[in-house]
This record gives structure tokens, sequence and C-alpha cells, in this order.
């Protein structure tokens, strides 16, 4: 898994209800999120799983009810937070035991009985690997090859809906003016310092626009400095309080971060052109062709740099 910095920033993001509104609305199919009322959302987070499936990740559950048909029920939305670097093929088998062991949580704790029922569950994976998604989504799909017809209706069942960050282009996330949608443009723009700057701005104007700005302001604040603490940023992160309040810091403290390291890019970069210099004076040395001057005019490097790589060759 990646660093609990990542998966506790997320965790956090999605305890308030207006993020998993977000999320939901804005990511997943419009026909679900219509059903939903969200102003019924109830958290439900908490340890479900067995000590026999001994793993770390990260999962969030809330419930809301929904209207179908004149009937108005109780579902519950089951996020896993998925940030290993690579896809992980097993998802369907890992969600349908998370599944499995939430509705024996209710059952336990009498939330619902045998007689009355199962709720139903939307099982959704919020991933962010530079990978995209390949897994499958249904653990049907991973009988293979597909069994004959009169055993498929034994085989299991369980289809997760996914919400791949990387997938999203900034167009698309524009589009979705929310503070969820410009965490996700931040999490992709991180390779570029500049996309970075342009994504921070945009949210920063998100949340200026938005009538709870004090309240999502501290939520994205906090969850930017996990972010960039992550990332390594050379940012003043115990100055940034508010994202809002803060911004033109944040910015001077972005560009000077994108300056040291454009500075180690040519410095590296430097370091390999005086290596491949180096590398081919050996080469001339070997033909004993040329003279120290020819080598040193044909490669750029001064004739004292020529004459020290003959000698340590001859050592």
């Amino acid at each position: 898994m990646t660093s609990s910095h990542h998966d506790t920033g997320y965790k956090e993001l999605f305890s308030y209800p207006e993020f998993v509104q977000q999320l939901i609305e804005g990511f997943a199919p419009g026909e679900i999120a219509g059903l939903m009322d969200f102003s019924t959302l109830k958290n439900h987070s908490g340890n479900y799983i067995t000590p026999l499936f001994e793993e770390k990740f990260e999962d969030v559950v809330w419930s809301v009810e929904i209207t179908w048909q004149g009937i108005t029920q109780r579902v519950f939305l089951y996020i896993l937070l998925e940030f290993q670097s690579s896809v992980d093929r097993t998802m369907p088998i890992r969600l349908m035991h998370y599944v499995a062991c939430f509705y024996d949580h209710l059952l336990k704790t009498q939330v619902t009985t045998p007689g009355n029922g199962l709720p139903p569950v939307l099982p959704i994976v919020l991933y962010n690997g530079s990978e995209r998604w390949t897994a499958r989504q249904d653990v049907y799909d991973m009988v293979q090859p597909e069994p004959p017809t009169f055993l498929r209706v034994y085989q299991p069942h369980l289809r997760y809906y996914l919400i791949d960050e990387g997938r999203y282009t900034d167009e698309e996330l524009r589009i979705r003016q929310t503070p969820l949608s410009g965490v996700f443009s931040i999490e992709n723009a991180s390779v570029s310092r500049e996309a970075l700057q342009q994504a921070v701005n945009r949210v920063v104007a998100i949340i200026q626009a938005d009538p709870r700005k004090d309240r999502i302001d501290a939520i994205i604040t906090r969850w930017l400095k996990r972010h960039l603490q992550r990332l390594g940023a050379e940012v003043n992160l115990e100055q940034l309080n508010s994202l809002v309040e803060d911004k033109d810091m944040l910015a001077e403290n972005l560009e000077n971060w994108a300056q040291k390291e454009r500075q180690v890019g040519r410095e590296e970069a430097e370091k390999r052109a005086l290596e491949e210099k180096r590398t081919t004076v050996r080469h001339l040395l070997a033909f004993g062709v040329l003279s120290d001057e020819q080598i040193a005019e044909a490669t750029g490097l001064a004739v004292a740099d020529v004459q020290a790589l003959r000698i340590a060759d001859k050592h």
C-alpha cells in the first residue's frame, strides 16, 4: 500500500457527508444519484473485516435513503479507498469478502435479521494509481473458462463500481465544480509543478464560491497538507492554515520548490553529460591515435581532464 498520509487524508475527506454526496453526484451514474436523499446520509464506518483476512486497507461506509417505485429504503455505500501503486486483480474477491463481513456485522449487531432480509449495498472502489485500472469488476468474470449453462446460476456475483481518478481529463473535472473534483485535479497534476499550482488555484476558486467556505477550506487545507507531505514538497506546511487566506504564500512556496527541482534536474543533466564525455575520452584513448589536445577539442573537456583520465586508466 502507499503511505498512510494518503489513506488517512482521503478517509477524513469521506468522513464528511458533503464529500460523499459530491462523489456520488459527480462520479457515479446519474440514475443512482437521482434516487438518493442525501439529507439522510449516515456514517457507519468501522472495522468489519475478520482477523482471518489480514490486510491493511481503508474503507468508509455510509447509508442513505433511496426511493424506488414508491418504496423508501436504506442502501449502504461501501467505499473502498484503493491506493496501491499497481492494480489489484483480486479486487472482486476482496470486495466479496468485505461485503460478506459487513453483512455479518449487520446481523450480529441486530441491525437486521435473516427473516427481515439484507439491505442493498453499493460497493465503490476509489482508485488513484498511475496505472489505469484493468481488473475485472465482477467476481463472476473471474470464473474462467465460463462454466456450462447449468452451472452459471450457482456461481457468485458481486460487481463493484469503479472510480478511477486518473481516467478523468482536466476538462471533465472542470465540468464538476466541486471541492472533490478539485482534489482529483490536484492528485492528477502532482507530476507537474505548474499543473499543480493551476489545480490549487482552481480548488481555491471553488472554495471561495462555496456557501460553507470556512468549513470546506479547513477540510481541504488539512488534506492538501498531507498530500504535499506525501509528495515530499519543500513547503512550510506549519504556516499553511487556510488554503484561501494563505494562497499567495503557498504559491510562492510551490514556485520555490519547482525552481529547486529544476536546478537539481539541470545539475543531474550536467553530470550525465560529463560522464558521457568521459566515456568518449576513454574510448578515444584506447585507440591511441589522437593526442590529448585533439581529444580535448573533440569532446569539449579540458586537456588536464583528458590527461587525468589517461593516468587513471593506466592505474
